[in-house]
């Protein structure tokens, strides 16, 4: 069965293809087989959640509210229903769940390396590394605020553009797309510095 004919398929050939990678490495450095790093493999997740969250976080911003809104704006195109109908339910799901993938990882392994409130009081508490505090913790607070408004104002407003909930009248649906539309773009916009604080908490500069 080709594992590239279905999307589960394509994410056990990928976890699959890292594991055996993982272990050639291994080998090679002279550790043994079944060596495992679980902090390494909690730190693999965070990116591999946060590509996936931040990446539909722009194609939203990006792709599909320009889209929608062409495809409005256009009298005599098929219109946004196929959009809505099949793209948004099933990006919106993978978005919302990574974002949770994404924090919860990260905040698991602050605990693990005992980071936490280091981080979190950006460097001031904890008694780890300053610099590293503040500079992961400015993007560890960023990174809060956009899942924050990923499950309190994005989704409970885009269940309502979706039909997923009842709305009274055309005025709460265009406000809903009004709040979705500025807090989809506030979120892409703090992506940014949220992204360039994490690199830099490990490398030491912002640029």
């Amino acid at each position: 069965m080709n594992p590239l004919n279905s999307i589960t398929g394509v994410w056990i050939a990928g976890v699959l293809l890292s594991v055996v990678l993982a272990i050639l490495f291994n080998l090679t450095s002279g550790l043994g087989l079944l060596d495992f790093d679980l902090l390494a493999f909690v730190r693999w997740v965070h990116i591999i959640a946060g590509i996936l969250w931040v990446g539909l976080l722009y194609y939203f911003n990006f792709v599909q509210i320009p889209a929608v809104g062409a495809a409005v704006a256009d009298r005599s195109g098929p219109g946004p229903g196929a959009i809505l109908k099949y793209v948004a339910p099933r990006a919106l799901l993978w978005f919302r769940w990574a974002s949770v993938v994404t924090w919860v990882a990260g905040a698991f392994y602050l605990v693990a390396t005992e980071q936490l409130l280091n981080v979190f009081s950006l460097g001031l508490m904890g008694g780890g590394d300053p610099d590293y505090g503040f500079r992961m913790g400015v993007g560890a607070w960023l990174g809060t605020i956009l899942l924050a408004n990923v499950w309190l104002v994005i989704w409970p407003n885009q269940k309502k553009i979706l039909g997923l909930v009842k709305v009274e009248g055309d005025a709460e649906l265009a406000e809903a797309k009004r709040i979705v539309t500025a807090v989809a773009r506030t979120n892409a916009v703090l992506s940014f510095p949220m992204l360039m604080f994490m690199v830099a908490a490990n490398h030491g500069v912002a640029f």
